[in-house]
C-alpha cells in the first residue's frame, strides 16, 4: 500500500485503509477492561477468590500495560512498527486465549499479564504507524477518525460484558477478543506498508530499569488510594514516593540514546499538549469511573442499564468528528479550549440533584462532544511540529502523561466521593463529586493556553 498524495486536504483513501487496520486492532484492548471490570464480582464467585485477589486481575493487567509503554518507542525504531505491531496483537491474542481457559484466580493474574505487555505497545505503536502516514497537515481529521473507538469503547464495553457473563459464561469475557485479534494481524499483514531499515540503536537497560519500575510503583500506589480510603497510606505513599523518586533519577541521567526522549519538552506545542493530556485524565478516566456509579448508587440501575444510559456519550463523540477538521484548519488551542468549556457544560447537570433522564442523556451527548474535541486536538497538537523520526518518543510519551493523568484523576475522585458517601446521601454525594470533576475540567484551560493557533504548515517528504 502506497500512500500518496500528502498535499490535498482530503485524506487518502490509503491512510483511512490503514487507520480501518489499526483501529480494528485497538478494539480489543480498548473494550477488555471494561468488559472485564463488569466480570469482577463472577470472576470470584466462579474462582473462589477474595474481591481483594480478584481486583489484581485487573492491577496486574494495569501495571504489565504501563511497563510495556516505555519499550515502544525504542522497539519501533529497532525492529519496525509494523512488525511490533504484529507482535502486540500475537501477545494480546495469546494472552486473551489463556486468559479464557485458565484453571484458577492464579493463573488467570500471570495470564492478564501477558495480555497487559500486548495491550501496553499496541497503542502507542498505532500512534506512530498513523502519524507517519498521514502528515501533520491532516492530523486532526486522521484523529477524528481513530479516537473514536477510545471514546465509544468504555461506554459499550460495560454491555458487552454484562450481555457476555449474563448469557454466557466468564470464559468469553476474553474469548470475544480471539476473533479480532485473529482478524487484525491478517489484515496488518496484507495491508501495511513494509517497515523501512531500522535504526540500530541499543536498549537503554539503565533507562528501563529506571522507568518502568518508576511507572509500575506510581501506578500501583494510586490503585491503592480507594482501597484504603485516601493518599494517607503507607500502601500508598511508599510505591508512589519511590516511583517519583526513579523517575527523577531516569531524568536526570544523560545518554545518548534515552529510552523515553525527554528533549521533547522543548517543543512547546508537545509539552501543552502532554500537560493537558494528563489534566484531562481527571475528567476523561475519573468521570468515567463515576458516570456509572452514579447510575448504579445515585439511580438505582443495573450494570447493562447503567451502560446503555452511558450511551449518548458515544453519540456527542461521533458528532465531534468535525473537530479533525478545525483542527486542522485553525490550530488546536480554539478547539481545545472550547472542548473543554462543553466537557464542563455536558457535566453540569450531574451535580444538579434530581435532573431528569432526558436532560442527562442531552449533558452526555455534549460531554462527549467536548471530550472527543479536546483528545484529538490534543493529539494534533502533540505531534505537529515533531521530526518523523521523533514520533515514536511522542506516542509512548502521551500514552504514559494519558495513563497517569488517568490513574491520578481515578484515584483523587474515588476517595473525594467516598468521603461524601460517608456525610450525606448518595445522589447529593455525587452531586458534590460532579462538582470536583468539573473544576478539574476548567483547570485544563490553563495549559490550553499555550498551544499554538495556528494550522501546521504541510510536511513535505
Amino acid at each position: 500500500m502506497t500512500i500518496t498524495n500528502r498535499e490535498t486536504s482530503r485524506l487518502d483513501p490509503a491512510v483511512l485503509k490503514l487507520a480501518g487496520v489499526l483501529v480494528l486492532g485497538a478494539l480489543a484492548p480498548l473494550l477488555d477492561s471494561t468488559i472485564v471490570n463488569v466480570a469482577v464480582h463472577t470472576l470470584g464467585a466462579e474462582l473462589h477468590a477474595a474481591v481483594s485477589t480478584v481486583q489484581w486481575v485487573s492491577t496486574a493487567y494495569l501495571l504489565a500495560l504501563t511497563i510495556a509503554i516505555p519499550l515502544t518507542g525504542w522497539s519501533a525504531n529497532r525492529f519496525g512498527a509494523k512488525r511490533m505491531w504484529i507482535i502486540a496483537l500475537a501477545l494480546f491474542l495469546i494472552g486473551s486465549m489463556l486468559c479464557g481457559v485458565a484453571w484458577n484466580i492464579g493463573s488467570l493474574i500471570a495470564f492478564r499479564v501477558l495480555q497487559g505487555i500486548g495491550g501496553g505497545l499496541m497503542l502507542p505503536i498505532l500512534q506512530t504507524l498513523l502519524m507517519r502516514a498521514a502528515g501533520r497537515e491532516r492530523i486532526g481529521r486522521l484523529m477524528a477518525v481513530v479516537t473514536l473507538p477510545a471514546m465509544i469503547g468504555p461506554i459499550l464495553g460495560p454491555v458487552i460484558g454484562g450481555l457476555l457473563v449474563g448469557h454466557f459464561s466468564w470464559h468469553w469475557i476474553f474469548y470475544v477478543n480471539v476473533p479480532i485479534c485473529i482478524l487484525a494481524i491478517i489484515l496488518a499483514v496484507r495491508v501495511l506498508d513494509p517497515d523501512p531499515e531500522p535504526t540500530t540503536a541499543a536498549l537503554d537497560v539503565p533507562g528501563l530499569v529506571l522507568v518502568s519500575p518508576a511507572l509500575a510503583g506510581i501506578i500501583y500506589g494510586l490503585t491503592q488510594v480507594g482501597e484504603r480510603g485516601g493518599f494517607g497510606h503507607s500502601t500508598v505513599l511508599v510505591p508512589i514516593a519511590a516511583g517519583l523518586l526513579l523517575l527523577i533519577a531516569f531524568a536526570l541521567r544523560r545518554t545518548a540514546e534515552p529510552l523515553i526522549d525527554l528533549s521533547l519538552f522543548r517543543t512547546r506545542s508537545f509539552a501543552a499538549s502532554t500537560a493537558l493530556l494528563f489534566l484531562t485524565g481527571f475528567s476523561l478516566y475519573g468521570a468515567m469511573l463515576l458516570l456509572p456509579l452514579f447510575y448504579q448508587q445515585a439511580r438505582g440501575e443495573g450494570v447493562i442499564a447503567a451502560g446503555l444510559l452511558l450511551m449518548p456519550q458515544g453519540l456527542g463523540s461521533l458528532l465531534a468528528r468535525a473537530a479533525g477538521g478545525l483542527t486542522d484548519r485553525l490550530g488546536p488551542k480554539p478547539v481545545v479550549i472550547a472542548g473543554i468549556l462543553l466537557t464542563a457544560l455536558g457535566t453540569i447537570p450531574f451535580a444538579l440533584a434530581g435532573t431528569t433522564y432526558w436532560l442527562l442523556g442531552a449533558a452526555l451527548v455534549v460531554r462527549g462532544a467536548g471530550l472527543s474535541g479536546v483528545n484529538l486536538a490534543m493529539m494534533v497538537g502533540a505531534f505537529r511540529d515533531l521530526q518523523p523520526q521523533q514520533i515514536p518518543h511522542g506516542s509512548s510519551t502521551t500514552r504514559i502523561m494519558q495513563q497517569l493523568g488517568g490513574s491520578f484523576g481515578a484515584a483523587t475522585l474515588a476517595v473525594i466521593l467516598q468521603s461524601q458517601l460517608t456525610a450525606h446521601p448518595a445522589d447529593v454525594a455525587y452531586a458534590d463529586t460532579f462538582w470536583w470533576a468539573i473544576a478539574f475540567t476548567v483547570v485544563a484551560v490553563v495549559p490550553a493556553l499555550a498551544l499554538r493557533r495556528d494550522a501546521p504548515s504541510p510536511r513535505r517528504s
